[in-house]
């Protein structure tokens, strides 16, 4: 591709993604709609305060081979809770630390730490019990071993016809569930079979007959909302091995707003040391190369902002910014080796626009090694690090990457344009 035409595409992606940049631009009105470009920057908890919970799951009664599927489900429910609860941008991780396994809880902009103990802490239980024909002896009722381990899902829906009119939860039980429904609905032909949410009884049904292939419906004087707010209560279903909360934590927004504060100073320092030393040693290629760590910085931003459309957008904690600004420094590491061995062509006699090419030729292995290893390291620091390690390698590997273009594209451009 001719030099000016790979110009045209730097300028109108550079464009795109200041577009992307701005915290926010006026609203376009094209024919008869209204277009807003806003791509708010997604901050951790660390940065926009909130709460955090550290939740140990005790699984020393568990065979070790089923302690890590455990920790799993432990976590979707969790997860479904929280979900459920409406907090945006939070985060469920899991973590093990020898034997032990652990549930690390992001819930950004929740200040008050009891009440997120309150929602993610509290292990739910959800049985279904036998019971007298009367539902006046709910003290006399007998456990059956079908609990909210065995369901599937429960999903409001809505009858029509004689008795079965009006708001109903379906529910769906696994297969084993499905064997235990089946034997506990034959036994209890005529009687109610109670459902308990933590001890606190949901709904008790009659069984009219034995209910093979694991799924019912549960009806009642249920509204609509009620129908919702009780399948969601049973989706959220029991934890199949207890947890206890073993930290719990609120970060304050000025904190938040202090860290960023000092992030922001420490990037702009670095950054402008970088830029003058690039201009200090190399001249006219530093200013090339400090332009293309300009549009590095402005592509890593708008990369953070949307994950390019097709990963989730970015979540920015301090590790991350950590991440970004070392990057920053790995950024010019490329133009450097490119220079010296521009420089090192010129001495032997070549022209400019040889030694531009050599220069980009010869330095290249090195570059495509020194970044390769950086992209194992930081492969390894996420997959086996936890959410802070994983913060700060994403946004390494983020940084490496657009590096290799800047500098292999944009500033390799920029030099065959001066030189010719």
């Amino acid at each position: 591709m001719k030099p000016r035409y790979t110009l045209y595409f730097i300028i109108i992606l550079t464009f795109l993604a200041l577009l992307i940049d701005f915290p926010k631009l006026p609203k376009l009105k094209i024919l008869t709609k209204t277009f807003e470009i806003n791509f708010p920057l997604k901050l951790g908890l660390d940065l926009q305060g909130g709460s955090q919970l550290i939740l140990q799951a005790e699984t020393d009664k568990l065979n070790p081979a089923d302690r890590d599927d455990a920790l799993a489900s432990v976590r979707e429910v969790i997860e479904r809770r929280v979900n459920n609860f409406g907090v945006s941008e939070s985060r469920v991780q899991t973590s093990k630390i020898g034997e032990m396994r652990r549930i690390i809880v992001d819930l950004p902009g929740l200040k008050d730490s009891t009440v997120a103990a309150e929602l993610v802490g509290k292990t739910a239980k959800l049985d279904f019990r036998e019971l007298p024909a009367t539902i006046s002896a709910i003290l006399e009722s007998i456990p059956t071993g079908l609990t909210g381990a065995d369901l599937v899902k429960a999903t409001p829906t809505f009858g029509s016809g004689g008795t079965q009119s009006g708001p109903q939860i379906a529910i769906k039980f696994n297969e084993e569930g499905s064997k235990k429904f089946a034997e506990i609905t034959k036994r209890n032909i005529g009687k109610p079979l109670a459902i308990f949410l933590d001890d606190q009884l949901l709904e008790a049904p009659t069984v009219n007959q034995e209910i093979i292939g694991g799924e019912a419906v549960i009806t009642g004087q249920f509204t609509t909302e009620q129908a919702k707010q009780v399948a969601t209560q049973l989706n959220a279903g029991a934890l199949r091995v207890p947890v206890k909360i073993i930290d719990q934590h609120s970060v304050g927004p000025e904190l938040g707003q202090e860290s960023i504060n000092k992030s922001l100073i420490a990037g702009v320092i670095g950054l402008g040391i970088v830029m003058i030393y690039m201009v200090i040693f190399y001249g006219l290629f530093g200013v090339v190369a400090d332009l293309a760590l300009i549009i590095y910085t402005i592509l890593i931003l708008a990369i953070f902002k949307t994950g390019l459309f097709i990963l989730p957008p970015i979540t920015l904690t301090l590790s991350g910014i950590a991440g970004f600004i070392l990057s920053v420094g790995m950024a010019v590491d490329a133009n450097i080796l490119i220079f010296e061995r521009m420089k090192e062509e010129v001495r032997w006699g070549k022209s400019r626009s040889l030694a531009l090419d050599l220069g980009f030729k010869r330095a290249w292995s090195s570059i495509w090694a020194s970044n390769v290893s950086s992209l194992i390291t930081a492969t390894i620091l996420y997959s086996m690090g936890q959410s802070i390690v994983r913060g700060f390698a994403i946004t390494l590997a983020i940084g490496v990457l657009v590096s290799m273009f800047t500098a292999i594209v944009v500033s390799r451009t920029f030099l065959r344009l001066i030189i010719k």
